[in-house]
């Protein structure tokens, strides 16, 4: 198969309409539909069912529409690593998440730029799932992961720590004064609903909580009353006296990982990855 088929098809797939997929690739409508049928007749399956009133994916072309997708981000990044390669001053992009892992990053940074031949890091602060969708898109070099919230599948990487999880409540609340809080107190809260974070789309799951995008948000949210969240110790250093931390023994524990794509021959992203290992 090739990257040009691949496009079209994740184009169709993802319109479910041959005049709309043609549009977003600014192409005629015709050649579009001849190249989905070479593709199927290759194949030796159907990826779309066709009526006159609608399309629907197959099976088949529910496979091929993931893993297209997956072939096509690999494209992508290999492009921008290479011309990333080139630049006249190499340096290494680093994801993380904002507000995560602040004393560890904080850490590593001053560690690596005392290595011999350390180089220039930019550090890309984003929002919760997007250092793992940097780093897939060949957008980053290297990131820190926070399982279970982020997968580690299909990179290399090495855990650095793992720590509890807390329950963040504005202060004076009536469940502030207890030892523990459990997940399904939390969720029944319906003056204190737990925040929506955006899915990787960008758009948010239904719910009746606020729509964040970042943990100094959702802090805000929290000190106003308008909130509650479960989040990781190491945040304690971020909070303030509107806030309280509950301990939340069946909240599942996070780890802190540091991934590279397994094809890195870097040696910036070696010694990074050696830098944060050893703190």
């Amino acid at each position: 198969m090739e990257t040009r088929e691949l496009r079209y098809f994740v184009a169709v797939a993802e319109e479910l309409h041959f005049g709309r997929a043609a549009q977003r690739l600014a192409m005629a409508q015709p050649p579009l539909s001849r190249a989905i049928q070479q593709l199927e007749r290759r194949l030796g399956v159907v990826l779309l069912h066709r009526t006159a009133r609608a399309i629907t994916l197959t099976e088949a072309g529910s496979v091929l529409l993931r893993e297209a997708r997956t072939a096509l981000d690999a494209v992508e990044a290999a492009e921008r690593r290479t011309r990333r390669a080139a630049a006249d001053q190499p340096g290494v992009v680093l994801a993380a998440k904002a507000g995560a892992s602040v004393e560890l990053l904080s850490k590593l940074l001053d560690a690596y730029s005392a290595e011999p031949g350390a180089v220039a890091v930019e550090v890309v602060l984003c929002g919760p799932g997007e250092p793992e969708d940097l780093l897939r898109k060949g957008r980053a070099d290297v990131a820190l992961l926070h399982r279970p919230y982020d997968t580690t599948a299909g990179f290399d990487s090495e855990d650095l720590h793992t720590e509890q999880q807390v329950a963040v409540l504005p202060a004076g609340h009536p469940l502030a004064v207890r030892a523990a809080v459990s997940l399904a107190e939390l969720d029944g809260l319906v003056d204190l609903p737990l925040p929506r974070w955006p899915r990787q789309d960008g758009s948010y799951p239904d719910g009746p909580g606020p729509r964040v995008r970042d943990h100094t948000q959702l802090l805000q949210l929290i000190a106003l009353g308008l909130a509650c969240a479960v989040v990781p110790e190491s945040l304690r250093t971020q909070l303030s006296d509107h806030h309280a931390v509950v301990a939340m023994p069946d909240a599942p524990a996070v780890t802190t990982t540091i991934a590279w794509p397994p094809h890195s021959r870097s040696k910036a992203v070696a010694t990074l990855v050696r830098t944060a290992t050893r703190l």
